[in-house]
């Protein structure tokens, strides 16, 4: 009889448990998760874990900063005059307002027969942060336009400047205004009497001081002079004649001269003295040397091989004296 009961005391147990588990309320639902939370184990999720073996994704870069980049401004204004290169190629122009336009020099030929000085351009380019310069891609000038187009594949490139045809020049007065690159950097200067003076940005950025306008400069370098300006790239630069500074020749030494290579100088002999000679001419076939010399009146010996020379006939002796 103990043990009939057992079994029937677990089962009204077991019923007993169900009942009270069936009356809980059940469990509240769960939140969804905020806008742009990584959902675990959803691939391609923004912050999602990536797959086993998957290489991490690079980040964006960030956008680029309006300010730092260049603007692409149109102006217009009245020719004042052009500016050139040494080589006396037209390569920028000069408003009335100061406004600097930077060219590129090939297309020299076709500003000098599109506008002059006094007509009214307008230009329409790009613009460096802060740079007081604007360099054109387009010039428009009384219903013409001239504009920097890319060359054509295959084409030739542009000649470059003759170095003889530069001549020796030098410059003085006073800086009427500071001429600059696309970047923004000062490489050259408008002398009061028209001649402008060229010389490399880290050599604008050392005597910036002594650069303003209305500063005492001389420079002595090479250039040229034509119906457009003159121009000159300095080798030596300073506020006056006896305190130049030399810059590429170095101190006391002069730049030299320009044209094509010819015929070297003549050597000096030893220690500068007699002997010097011009340069040796073309080397000739060598003509064979003679063998080693013999006693007097023999001949030297032949070589294997080689005709024998005919003998010496014997001197003969002098007649006693009558």
């Amino acid at each position: 009889m103990r043990h009939s009961l057992r079994p029937l005391a677990l089962c009204a147990g077991l019923c007993l448990a169900g009942a009270a588990w069936a009356q809980q309320p059940p469990p509240p639902p769960l939140a969804p998760p905020p806008a742009g939370a990584a959902v675990p184990g959803l691939a391609g999720a923004p912050g999602a874990l990536p797959p086993p073996g998957a290489r991490p994704a690079r980040p964006l870069p960030p956008p680029p900063d309006a300010a730092q980049q260049g603007t692409a401004p149109v102006i217009s204004g009245q020719l004042k005059r052009w500016l050139v290169n040494p080589g006396g190629d037209v390569d920028g122009l000069l408003l009335t307002d100061g406004t600097q336009v930077q060219l590129p020099p090939h297309l020299s030929p076709a500003l000098l027969q599109a506008a002059r000085p006094g007509d009214t351009v307008q230009v329409s380019g790009w613009r460096a942060p802060n740079a007081p310069v604007l360099r054109a891609v387009r010039l428009t000038v009384g219903g013409r336009t001239v504009e920097d187009t890319p060359p054509a594949p295959g084409s030739a490139p542009a000649p470059r400047p003759d170095p003889a045809a530069l001549a020796a020049m030098s410059a003085s007065g006073r800086v009427a205004q500071v001429l600059y690159a696309p970047g923004g950097e000062a490489n050259g200067v408008l002398m009061d009497s028209g001649t402008i003076v060229r010389f490399p940005p880290h050599v604008g950025t050392a005597m910036a001081a002594s650069l303003q306008p209305g500063s005492t400069l001389f420079a002595r370098g090479w250039g040229s002079r034509g119906p457009h300006g003159s121009a000159l790239e300095a080798t030596a630069m300073g506020p006056a004649a006896d305190t130049a500074r030399e810059l590429f020749a170095g101190p006391g030494v002069e730049p030299p001269l320009p044209g094509p290579r010819g015929a070297q100088p003549p050597q000096a002999g030893p220690k500068g003295g007699p002997g010097a000679r011009g340069p040796a001419g073309p080397k000739g076939p060598r003509e064979p040397g003679p063998g080693p010399a013999g006693p007097a009146g023999v001949p030297p010996a032949a070589g294997p091989g080689a005709p024998m020379a005919p003998p010496v006939p014997p001197v003969p002796a002098p007649l006693p004296a009558s």
